[in-house]
């Protein structure tokens, strides 16, 4: 597989993405770890059955046990951390210091064997940056304060979680996409217990409520795990770390054509921010 094929595959997660916002709203009233724990164990059968159909079942039991700790950490921390940040503080400055992993994989990126930091990756980081804080922050949100900190310290230790997984992914290069699967069982695993031990459970009383898990299941905590997999392993991590600011910029767009939210000025500006931002950090890489 070439690089820019494997980047354009990686690129998926980030669409799939872009519908999490509107699943979710979909899935009300299912409390947060019951949701993770039903939609990792959609996105971990789905693994299982595509590893089954491809005969790749025999390589799980070849892979070792520290490398399912480490995805199973690096799903359910992330998930884990971003739920309980935004219990604990505003959504949106929550929301804001999580989304700083994009651009923490471009920079942490530049700590890889083979790959550079350009001033084109600062550029077009900083620049994409700019556009998820103006979608995520915009619009009478409240302003930090101290009794939120804890908030926030979760939100960024749920940035630094996807990030590092990201950029550590590239170092496993040898495993097989395959093994998302087992992340996802052992995440939803986790997310039962824990479900048990703290949520009372509530399921989704309508046709759309189930069909919002279902889909969440198979696309955004599903499918793209497995394609982000892959490209973050063979494709440009830099240019897919700096492309996923697209992700709330796609998801504000998607929730403004179903009706959720209203267009604004401050979606068009970070629609400019935020492709500006991956054009740069695209060119930059094409330069090596």
């Amino acid at each position: 597989m070439t690089k820019s094929r494997a980047t354009a595959i990686g690129f998926i997660a980030v669409l799939l993405w872009s519908l999490l916002a509107l699943f979710t709203v979909g899935s009300v009233p299912t409390p947060p770890l019951l949701l993770n724990a039903i939609c990792f164990s959609i996105g971990g059968a789905l693994g299982l059955m595509w590893t089954w159909r491809s005969g790749g079942l025999r390589q799980l039991l070849d892979i070792p046990w520290t490398t399912y700790v480490f995805g199973t950490v690096g799903l359910f921390g992330y998930h884990a951390l971003y739920f309980s940040a935004l219990r604990m503080a505003p959504a949106a400055e929550a929301g804001l210091i999580a989304y700083l992993w994009p651009l923490l994989i471009v920079l942490l990126s530049g700590l890889l064997p083979g790959e550079h930091l350009r001033i084109g990756h600062l550029i077009g980081a900083c620049l994409g940056f700019a556009g998820a804080a103006v979608i995520i922050a915009g619009g009478g949100n409240a302003g930090f304060q101290a009794e939120h900190l804890p908030g926030y310290a979760l939100a960024l230790l749920c940035a630094l979680t996807w990030s590092s997984y990201s950029v550590l992914s590239r170092r496993l290069g040898e495993t097989p996409t395959s093994s998302v699967a087992i992340f996802c069982i052992a995440t939803a695993i986790a997310s039962t217990v824990l479900h048990l031990a703290m949520e009372d459970t509530v399921l989704p009383n309508t046709a759309v409520g189930w069909a919002s898990i279902i889909a969440l299941g198979l696309g955004p905590v599903g499918l793209a795990f497995y394609v982000w997999d892959i490209g973050v392993k063979q494709g440009d991590i830099q240019v897919l770390g700096t492309a996923s600011y697209a992700a709330p910029l796609l998801s504000t767009l998607v929730l403004v054509l179903a009706g959720i939210a209203a267009p604004s000025w401050g979606l068009a500006i970070a629609a400019l921010l935020i492709t500006g931002g991956a054009i740069i950090a695209a060119r930059a890489s094409l330069k090596r």
